[in-house]
């Protein structure tokens, strides 16, 4: 280990001049001076902080890590999560320009819009099934600072969870017309199927996911507000992206959303 770790704020300054530049950096998780669950959340709360006071506008949160054999993979035994801001929407079916990303990848989620504030010390589904307005398809295009995906915890918490971009369908459900937990999921890479799955790979159901970030982001001091979006976290592998492709999803119940990239 080097003898000259970095702080939470020099960290930070890395991973923004890597976002900005789109020039990926080595793993931090053996540079950090505080190499840890609570100083991978103030690497990623310094951006955060430093993005909002450049006028980037927070609308929600992305879950990740929500799948049992990702956790174990990467050593954990949680999910985590990471900022969405305004700039980071883009429009269904609309084209990611290229070099936006560093190394893209994509995947399937249940993203709920939240109608009301979630600001209890504990929530529960009935807080937030009243809390959600509506439910939406999503596909969330992850990204990484770090290169080569050569990521542990430590390094993708910091990363703000390893957030890129994200498409929301238009076509807003409400969650009694749902079926979270059994809803299928297929995802088509042109023609080709390239995920599957359901509503049970995210932590045994979005709601589960849902209700842990709520109760984390009230410790946090950043509470789930109305309006907020949540994605709630895979439904299925994720697939890598590359130029010129276009990515197709349809979730049961929920309908379609797509993604195409330049």
């Amino acid at each position: 280990m080097s003898d000259f770790l970095l702080s939470s704020k020099d960290a930070a300054a890395l991973l923004k001049s890597a976002h900005a530049g789109g020039q990926p950096i080595a793993p931090l998780r053996d540079r950090l001076a505080k190499a840890d669950l609570d100083g991978a959340y103030a690497v990623q709360e310094a951006n955060t902080q430093a993005w909002l006071t450049e006028g980037r506008r927070l609308v929600g949160r992305k879950i990740g890590l929500t799948s049992l054999a990702v956790q174990a993979q990467l050593g954990v035994d949680q999910p985590d999560f990471g900022m969405l801001f305004a700039d980071m929407a883009i429009g269904d079916g609309e084209i990611v320009a290229a070099g936006r990303l560093i190394q893209a990848k994509v995947e399937a989620e249940v993203a709920l819009i939240i109608g009301r504030d979630l600001t209890h010390e504990r929530h529960t589904y009935a807080d937030l099934i009243r809390a959600t307005e509506y439910a939406v398809p999503a596909i969330e295009i992850v990204d990484s600072r770090i290169a080569d995906w050569n990521i542990k915890f430590v390094d993708t918490v910091a990363d703000n969870a390893s957030s890129g971009l994200f498409v929301l369908g238009g076509r807003p459900v409400k969650l009694s017309d749902l079926e979270l937990t059994a809803c299928l999921m297929e995802m088509k890479r042109g023609d080709e199927v390239v995920s599957r799955g359901n509503g049970r790979a995210c932590l045994g159901s979005p709601l589960n996911a849902a209700v842990w970030l709520a109760d984390v982001m009230v410790r946090c001091g950043r509470p789930l507000l109305a309006g907020d979006i949540v994605l709630t976290g895979a439904l299925g592998p994720m697939v890598a992206v590359k130029p010129g492709e276009r990515f197709d999803v349809s979730i049961e119940g929920l309908g379609k959303v797509s993604a195409l990239f330049g």
